[in-house]
Parts: structure tokens; sequence; C-alpha cells
């Protein structure tokens, strides 16, 4: 077998180990009741979400267990312990949980009408559990940025985003939100599935703000995982 081969069949056994790990986190519940919910395992928790099939920001999606499993099997390296960090679009909260039980102070954001699930599922999951109680609050791109989350009172030390990104037509004002909550020293951990050629030029809009670093990828899914910071303008 030649070795470019080798090297290509290697690489998809590894993707698919992973992948069949980060899925193996999440299990559907025997037990039927009143209320719809899924059962996920993190951080020594097993983590129950509520989700509304109605609504696409109120369901757990791929790119939101990739994330969930980069933070916890690189805690070492992204420490989270007492750090502020925000989560954009954060749906059903799981990623916000998460963030919260490895010790961070987390503020999770999403549309008005998301937020009664948000706020039902981070209290039932951290209440009594993590170091910091995480807040909830609304947050529509580029809306109102300066008034609700003014840079001079909020300093993010990570901006967290799970699949943020598909055929909607916020994605200007989604940019100028990752622009408007980063400081210079502000890591982005980011998890995009890839669908159409938006994402494409997404992507290439956002590396004219933000230096990009891809540091995962997950062919199977069409998931990358990425690590960004904002540009030096001074030096740009």
């Amino acid at each position: 077998m030649e070795p470019e081969v080798q090297e290509e069949a290697r690489e998809d056994h590894d993707d698919k180990q992973v992948v069949s790990e980060i899925m193996a986190r999440c299990f559907i519940p025997t037990l039927v009741t009143s209320i719809s919910w899924e059962a996920f395992h993190f951080v020594g928790h097993e983590i129950r979400i509520t989700e509304a099939m109605d609504c696409y920001g109120a369901v757990v999606w791929p790119s939101a267990l990739v994330l969930c499993y980069f933070l916890e099997t690189n805690a070492k390296q992204y420490n989270m312990v007492d750090k502020n960090v925000i989560e954009i679009g954060a749906g059903t909260g799981l990623v916000s949980i998460v963030a919260s039980l490895l010790g961070a102070r987390v503020t999770a954001t999403d549309l008005p009408e998301l937020l009664g699930n948000l706020q039902y599922n981070i209290s039932c999951n951290t209440k009594m559990k993590c170091k910091h109680l995480p807040q909830v609050k609304e947050l529509s791109w580029g809306v109102a940025l300066d008034r609700n989350f003014p840079r001079a009172s909020n300093s993010f030390d990570y901006v967290l985003a799970a699949d943020v990104v598909y055929a909607h037509p916020f994605l200007e004002d989604l940019l100028l939100t990752f622009d408007h909550l980063c400081k210079e020293t502000t890591i982005v951990l980011w998890a995009m599935k890839f669908r159409l050629e938006k994402e494409n030029k997404f992507v290439d809009r956002f590396k004219e703000l933000f230096d990009l670093e891809e540091v995962s990828s997950f062919p199977s899914l069409n998931i990358k995982l990425y690590k960004a910071m904002k540009k030096n303008r001074r030096n740009a």
C-alpha cells in the first residue's frame, strides 16, 4: 500500500474512532416521561437536555458534542477555571453547561424565544454543581451590542460557538458580534459543520479580522474545530 494511501486510511480510522467516542457520550433515556429529553455524559456528570424539535436553535447538534468533548479532553491546555466565558448561539445550553462544570464563569446567550428552554436546561444541570452560577442573557447578533455588552465592563477570556454558521441572513451580524465580544487576548473556540458554500465564504471573511487555526477535523461529520484570536490591528 502506498504511503499516501496508508496515511489516508489511518486518518479515516482515527476520525471514526474519535467520532464514535464523542457520539457515545449521548444516550436516549429508557424511562418515558411527559417531557422529551436526551442525556449526555461530560465532566463526570449526566447532563439532561430538553429539546424543542420545532426550532433549530433548541436541538443539540453534533458540533456542540464536538466542542464539549474538546473542552473536556483539553481542560489543561484550555483551562476554564475562573475564566470569563460567553457562548453565542447557546441553543439548548449543553456547551455552556460543560464549561460551567469545568469551573468557568459562563454567560449563555441566544435569541429571546430560546431563553426559556436555555435557562431551564442550565438551571437543572448546574445548580449546586458549579463553582460559578451561569448567567443567561439575550443576544441578537449585531443588535445593541454596545448597550447590552459594553466593552468597558465585559472582558471575556473565551468565546464559544457551535454551529452558528448556516444558511441564515445574519452572517455579517455574526461577524460583527464576534469582533465586538473579543479583545486581543480573547480565545475563540468554534465548531462548525460545513454544508454549503456560505460556510467557506464566512470563514474567509472571518480570517480578515481573526487569526484562525484549525485545531481538529472530523471529515465523517463535515465538522471542523477552530481556535481564533483577533488580528493585531496595529501591526496589520
